[in-house]
């Protein structure tokens, strides 16, 4: 066997710390960032949270300075708008025209009157690069530094208002404090205390009397007659319908509480009773012969029942984490302009330490490393939070300039839009796209949505153009709107519906899009 020697060359990618943390608080949400905030701040002295007076080294800010550089920034933006050929023009050529739903362009429209593909990003502010300099210039550039955060709100450490917390009571604590003031025995005491263990947060006794009684020790002697009577003290109390086994129980319990002159209240128990199924099912030429009554009157025994609370113990529920949602991007229209702006409020205001960033300036060491490292890791995380937000708002804005329609007419005139589009516009990567859209919030003057809910699949239309997935959603949503409650649209009248207008799509995914809106069949839509 003849041996040799090869040579093979070959190119790793390797990602630096300070890449890794970037991408990591790209993806993180407003919440998550400032929690990782704080757990590094408890490990690194030289990174603590500043005011809107001061810099990043703690220096306080010229007052007169900083209004007259935002008298600048203002006075640049405005020459911006109005040296934009868009901002003549954009009132005349979109205000009070119609919008034909499967086109993405308002009727009358002239192509290209919106240049997609020009520079401008009015707003974004100018994150210089501090960080590659030696420690003296930085800590001198740092000390000159401009504030992230224009707004004269004072911080919630120097404010003396201390929001009041409400304390919500579960349904199972609810139901407690009636029982102890019930005058029972401690038998009974017992047992309803235990049936209570059993009831759902819908209100509803999960497990029958007899399963209850099988789970007890045969010592304790326990029936089901016991238990039903332990179930009776549940059911008489607040709220109204709670420990009911089923459905038609829990409506029969808010019946009964009704006063007796309540019109067509026997005819409501009897549906309740025996006719639910039959309810549901919206077989209202049943209903009125075993009824025995009109239309009209079979209209308002619906009311009455539909007036019920099918699930009593629903405001009583407790919800382990409760979601806050704080919007990043703010768009306002200026001067014609849709224009993306960031929500400084959410913007972490941070600076160094400046007493440890004195004593690494006068001690230079070996004895000092250790405060060179934090030191530069609180950098890196200053300039990676700024990066974040530069990345955030140059993709809101690009977003913006696509659906601008959205912004004017709402959801019929939304585009198609893939992450591909945005990504190739900023030279960014498709993934660093994803990070940035999820769990990033616009505050826009239709609501606040997630910026991935701009995005979305296209769907041909006979025009030859294109429709965006929800688009079609909120047209099938405004047909079941105007439809005719007594004969509601199906699936394949909504297909045809569509297709007239030059929209083709399948029933199957018209069904999908209907499920997805929380809109029942036509059969369960329809109503007296």
């Amino acid at each position: 066997m003849k041996q040799g020697l090869q040579l093979k060359f070959s190119q790793n990618l390797s990602l630096t710390p300070q890449l890794q943390q970037a991408i990591r608080l790209l993806q993180l949400s407003t919440l998550e960032l400032n929690q990782e905030i704080d757990i590094l701040m408890q490990t690194n002295p030289l990174l603590e949270r500043g005011d809107d007076s001061e810099d990043e080294y703690g220096n306080p800010l010229d007052s007169d300075a900083a209004d007259s550089a935002a008298d600048v920034n203002n006075q640049q933006a405005s020459q911006v708008l109005s040296a934009s050929p868009v901002a003549d023009n954009f009132d005349t050529e979109y205000s009070g025209q119609d919008f034909q739903p499967g086109t993405t362009e308002p009727v009358a429209a002239e192509a290209g009157s919106f240049d997609e593909s020009a520079d401008f990003e009015p707003g974004t502010p100018d994150f210089s690069d501090n960080f590659t300099a030696e420690f003296d210039e930085e800590f001198d550039v740092f000390s000159n530094g401009s504030r992230w955060d224009e707004n004269n709100v004072p911080s919630e450490e120097d404010s003396d208002f201390k929001p009041q917390e409400t304390l919500q009571l579960s349904l199972r604590e609810h139901l407690m404090s009636q029982l102890k003031l019930m005058p029972l025995s401690e038998r009974d005491q017992t047992l309803t205390l235990l049936l209570v263990d059993s009831i759902s947060d819908d209100g509803y006794l999960e497990r029958s009397l007899e399963q209850v009684a099988e789970e007890m020790p045969p010592e304790l002697e326990i029936d089901a007659m016991e238990l039903q009577t332990a179930l009776r003290h549940i059911q008489h109390l607040d709220p109204v319908g709670v420990g009911a086994r089923n459905l038609s129980e829990c409506l029969q319990l808010q019946l009964d509480v009704l006063p007796e002159d309540t019109p067509y209240l026997q005819q409501a128990r009897l549906v309740a009773e025996k006719y639910l199924p039959v309810l549901g099912a919206r077989d209202f030429v049943k209903l009125r012969k075993e009824l025995a009554c009109d239309e009209a009157t079979l209209k308002q025994v619906q009311q009455l029942i539909t007036s019920l609370n099918p699930r009593p113990g629903a405001n009583f529920s407790v919800i382990g984490s409760e979601q806050y949602i704080q919007h990043e991007v703010i768009v306002r229209k200026i001067k014609g302009i849709w224009i993306a702006s960031l929500n400084e409020s959410v913007i972490p205001k941070l600076k160094i330490n400046q007493l440890y960033a004195g004593i690494l300036k006068r001690n230079r060491d070996s004895s000092s490393q250790y405060l060179q490292s934090q030191m530069q890791e609180a950098k890196w995380m200053i300039k990676n939070i700024q990066q974040r937000f530069s990345t955030i708002l140059r993709v809101s804005q690009a977003i913006v300039d696509r659906q601008r329609n959205f912004l004017e007419y709402g959801e019929v005139a939304m585009k198609p839009l893939v992450l591909r589009e945005i990504a190739d516009e900023l030279d960014l990567h498709e993934s660093t796209i994803s990070r940035v859209t999820t769990n990033k919030y616009m505050l826009t003057p239709r609501g606040i949505f997630e910026l991935k809910y701009f995005f979305g699949s296209s769907v041909a239309t006979d025009s030859g153009g294109t429709c965006s997935a929800t688009a079609i959603r909120a047209l099938i949503k405004k047909l079941v709107e105007q439809e005719n409650p007594k004969k509601p649209y199906s699936d394949n009248q909504i297909t045809d519906l569509l297709a007239k207008q030059g929209i083709v799509v399948a029933r199957r995914t018209i069904a999908k899009y209907r499920e997805s809106l929380n809109i029942a069949p036509a059969s369960q839509r329809k109503s007296l």
